[in-house]
């Protein structure tokens, strides 16, 4: 068995910048034109979320009080496509800082909560658009697709299927965003992450983070959904509801994933033998949600060193967000310190990867 190490890290994020208060000044625009419908207010947000601002693809489109959605245009089928575009920035950033050129990668995992189209893969579209040999598909576990991903890459690696596997996660979550629910209209942004998994034999990373173990969990619930899909297009009379869009019952969501967490974390260190852990890259959906996941796990409330939050500054990115802490987040840590990714979100789906700073 081989053994798997993350070797580099890449991060792309859009020029555009949407701020609480250019937000709310846009729901409340549209709000005062619907009966009924509560203004948003930026206390409102802040209080509920801890987000300050997102990167979006397209701002004008967003803040339209007409519109409210990006405004991404389709482009011609022998264009590479825009979640290949910020796949490959992202992909690039995390070879290169691997020292591995692309022609080395086995394989790619492209996983995230909303792919752009059925077929052909996105996946294989930016193998194609690197020059990666191997193989490519695409996967959604909705906001835990980044661990799912770095689960499957991670086993490929051990058993030699792959020497080296990207995997990448193209989030333009603002296109599945309901600009108009006041409950859910600040909570995401758009950015895509990278990340090369490979065996630590032969590797060029200067610094490699070994990944100790991969942990996996999956509950059903309708508590986050969307039900947008192919089929729509069959029934006519509901192709344009709402729920073709994000959707959540946010106070059961907090109330039944907390502790789901929180459990599978603990679980998952004792089954490793782990006692101590500096740095918790959780998944950047809520601010109160990873406090009190982080106190449960570890007895006492955690400092913003061993929880860093991003959400503040990038929303909700799904399952780009843990990766975007890791991202940003590392280099203070030393030889032999341990930290763990983890996702959760609709499904309700749990990942967590325990890693290991090696030099």
């Amino acid at each position: 068995m081989h053994t798997p190490i993350i070797s580099g890290s890449g991060l792309w994020t859009p020029e555009h910048i949407i701020t609480n208060e250019e937000l709310v000044e846009s729901f409340n625009a549209y709000a005062a034109t619907v009966s009924g419908l509560a203004p948003s207010s930026v206390e409102f947000v802040e209080k509920a979320s801890g987000i300050q601002r997102r990167y979006v693809v397209d701002k004008q489109g967003v803040l339209d009080p007409g519109r409210m959605k990006p405004r991404i245009e389709e482009r011609p089928d022998q264009e590479w496509s825009i979640q290949c575009d910020i796949s490959c920035a992202a992909a690039r950033e995390a070879l290169e800082q691997a020292r591995c050129p692309a022609d080395q990668v086995d394989g790619i995992v492209v996983g995230c909560s909303n792919l752009q189209r059925a077929y052909p893969a996105v996946a294989v579209e930016v193998q194609k658009a690197l020059g990666c040999r191997g193989w490519a598909y695409d996967m959604n576990v909705a906001c835990s697709s980044a661990t799912f991903a770095m689960c499957n890459a991670v086993q490929a690696v051990q058993t030699g299927f792959a020497r080296r596997v990207l995997v990448i996660n193209p989030e333009i979550t603002s296109a599945h965003l309901n600009f108009r629910d006041r409950d859910s209209h600040f909570i995401f942004g758009d950015a895509c992450t990278g990340l090369l998994i490979e065996a630590l034999e032969g590797s060029a990373a200067a610094v490699p983070w070994q990944i100790l173990g991969c942990r996996l969990a999956t509950q059903f619930s309708n508590n986050i959904r969307n039900n947008f899909g192919f089929l729509n297009r069959c029934d006519e009379e509901h192709a344009n509801d709402p729920d073709k869009l994000f959707r959540q019952n946010g106070r059961a969501v907090f109330k039944e994933v907390v502790p789901l967490v929180a459990s599978h974390l603990q679980s998952h260190f004792e089954e490793l033998g782990i006692s101590s852990v500096r740095r918790f890259w959780l998944h950047q959906a809520n601010r109160h949600m990873n406090d009190f996941i982080a106190k449960r796990v570890l007895g006492r409330e955690a400092t913003l060193e061993e929880a860093p939050v991003i959400l503040n500054e990038f929303a909700n990115t799904s399952s780009a967000g843990s990766v975007i802490a890791y991202h940003r987040h590392r280099d203070d840590m030393e030889v032999g310190d341990t930290g763990v990714l983890c996702s959760f979100g609709a499904g309700y789906s749990v990942g967590s990867v325990v890693v290991r700073r090696l030099r």
